[in-house]
């Protein structure tokens, strides 16, 4: 008897009436004799009304109670979806991330997994029920509740069908799958039916809307994604190690896959920073202590002794950020610090385009051409991202996607 885990996204159950949809769907498996594990997000906009809710009493609410407030979004959905599966004469039980067996570590809001322990989610398919756990969600050692922060529910659903042993996890959202661009951005996007877990990676983490953590471990883990519409027959994306294509990487004439882009950008530039060795170490590893992700760095060359170094980060971390700076020693041996939170990042995605010229050229001419301004530039093996202002990222993400030809399908 074969075994699936599923996830269904907030706007898949955004009302009653889609939820018994899905119900259906599951229904329809569990008749077929295949057991489902079902991961579920909050319902529609439920995460971001409880944070409105929440600020509106406090504009700095303690992360432990924020934690336990929003995963109640997730609980309502597991439990309806369960509700309307035993309706339909489908036994169906649901669990919080606790009860599923989601340890974590102790960061508040941005918890990472440390290890799943499957033995009530084994016990309950034994008894032929149909489980559905609350993504997004678990338990620190301290026995609190934590969440994973956003997209975490992708997150859940991949490690939990690692710690199962299936050969695939579904994601089923609102769109039919992975694009070459946001469709919202570009219209001309279209659809990538297969995708390598090392691109998926950079889009994920330069935009697309998954969690780049839940790449990752489908990456370790070698379980294949299939990402697809839960109203749409479409076949949608599967991101995978995809062997075939790295195969025949070196034939395809045109190494870019996408365009990945991200409007939740804000950038510090600290001036005239003493350079001596251990600096940026202890300055990273001052905001990593308190939490802040920091994405891409450039520094400068050292001028007298002094060096401009430029960080980004996302918009929500930069007032914390500059906070911290403030109140550390680096104060003092910091000149001037300016800041920016009208920022995106635009990306060209693709394997092979470190080892073909052109590639970066031909992306700084066609924003060139267009009087687009670049504030960073920051390169990886497979991708090249510019940082641009955000009132410029639509208008440079149609551009991009036409200048690589990726207006007709190719996928």
């Amino acid at each position: 008897m074969s075994l699936i885990v599923q996830k269904y996204g907030g706007t898949s159950l955004k009302n009653i009436s889609i939820i018994k949809k899905v119900a259906k769907k599951i229904q329809s498996l569990n008749l077929a004799g295949t057991k489902v594990v079902v991961i579920v997000s909050a319902m529609g906009n439920t995460t971001d009304s409880l944070i409105k809710k929440a600020h509106q009493i406090s504009k700095n609410p303690s992360p432990r109670e924020m934690d336990i407030l929003l995963s109640t979004g997730e609980l309502v959905s597991s439990t309806l979806l369960s509700i309307a599966l035993n309706s339909l004469k489908i036994p169906a039980i649901s669990l919080s991330g606790s009860q599923a067996g989601i340890q974590t570590d102790i960061n508040h809001g941005k918890a990472r997994i440390n290890s799943i322990n499957p033995k009530r989610i084994f016990n309950e398919l034994k008894k032929n029920k149909v489980v559905i756990i609350a993504g997004f969600q678990g338990t620190s050692l301290l026995e609190e509740t934590t969440t994973l922060g956003r997209g975490g529910s992708d997150t859940t659903a991949v490690a939990i069908a690692a710690s199962l042993n299936t050969d695939q996890c579904e994601i089923y959202t609102d769109v039919d799958g992975i694009f070459t661009a946001d469709p919202r951005l570009v219209p001309k996007a279209q659809l990538l039916h297969q995708i390598a877990f090392e691109e998926m990676l950079e889009f994920a983490s330069y935009g697309a809307k998954m969690d780049p953590r839940a790449i990752e471990l489908a990456m370790t883990y070698k379980i294949p994604i299939l990402v697809k519409s839960s109203t749409s027959n479409s076949l949608g994306s599967l991101i995978s190690e995809d062997a075939d294509m790295k195969k025949t990487i070196g034939e395809i004439k045109n190494k870019v896959r996408g365009i990945a882009t991200d409007n939740n950008v804000a950038k510090i530039t600290i001036r005239k920073l003493k350079d001596k060795p251990g600096t940026s170490a202890s300055l990273f590893g001052l905001l990593a202590s308190e939490n802040v992700s920091v994405e891409d760095i450039v520094q400068n060359s050292s001028t007298g002794g002094f060096t401009d170094l430029s960080f980004t980060l996302k918009k929500p971390e930069l007032q914390q950020a500059l906070t911290i700076l403030k109140n550390s020693q680096f104060n003092s041996n910091i000149s001037t610090v300016e800041t920016a939170n009208n920022l995106a990042k635009i990306s060209i995605i693709g394997t092979g385009m470190q080892n073909t010229p052109g590639y970066a050229a031909k992306m700084f001419r066609t924003l060139g051409n267009a009087n687009i301004n670049i504030e960073m530039i920051i390169t990886s093996e497979i991708r090249i991202t510019c940082i641009i202002h955000e009132s410029d990222l639509q208008s440079a993400a149609q551009l991009l996607h036409t200048e690589f030809s990726l207006d007709k399908n190719n996928s």
